[in-house]
């Protein structure tokens, strides 16, 4: 488990996928799932609409905007 500060100062627990079942109950668990398939939703739409879609490059650690038409505008 990691301890981060956020943007308000405020420390954040980022807790590892081995250990979920020390620190997460089962209705925690529960609506992790909901929350990362409405994510999924979401972006489905956007995509469907042919909105823009902000993302995170892990390997650039950069944030950008994907297009409909694929192309990408990193945010600095």
């Amino acid at each position: 488990m990691d301890i981060i500060k956020g943007r308000t100062g405020r420390r954040i627990k980022v807790v590892a996928e081995p250990e979920h079942d020390k620190f997460i109950s089962s209705n925690d668990k529960e609506m992790d799932a909901r929350a990362v398939e409405a994510v999924k939703a979401a972006i489905s739409k956007a995509k469907f609409c042919q909105k823009p879609i902000v993302r995170y490059d892990i390997q650039t650690k950069k944030v950008y905007v994907e297009y409909a038409d694929g192309d990408r505008k990193y945010i600095d």
